[in-house]
Formats: C-alpha cells, sequence, structure tokens
C-alpha cells in the first residue's frame, strides 16, 4: 500500500491546472479566493467551491458521454 497524502494529486504535473480550475470555480459562486492561505473562509464559502467543482466534473463527463 502506498503511503500518499490525499491532498497531493495523482499526477504532480496536475496542481498547476487543479488550482487554476479551483479559482474559476470559486469565481463562478462569487468566493474571494486567493493563492495561498485561505483558512478565513467560511465552511459554506469553501463548501460551494468544492460543489462548483464536482458539478462541473460531473457536467463535463455527462458531456463525455454523448
Amino acid at each position: 500500500m502506498s503511503n500518499t497524502n490525499s491532498n497531493q494529486p495523482v499526477v504532480s504535473s496536475a496542481r498547476e491546472a487543479l488550482n487554476k480550475f479551483k479559482m474559476e470555480a470559486a469565481q463562478e459562486v462569487g468566493v474571494n479566493l486567493k493563492q495561498g492561505y485561505n483558512g478565513d473562509l467560511t465552511s459554506r464559502e469553501a463548501g460551494s467551491v468544492g460543489g462548483q467543482m464536482v458539478k462541473k466534473m460531473i457536467q463535463a463527463y455527462e458531456n463525455g458521454m454523448q
């Protein structure tokens, strides 16, 4: 079994793309996300960013199925 951190992307070169995706999702839901530490966000704000990311990934998958 591998000893990896669950917060690290499986493909290390994907980190920049994931950060860009996160920033786009935050902008779409109106959350002021900045580079680096964002510990001042509420749970609701952080959850809305994550939820938007999941929503967009599901839409992309469904569009790929057609």
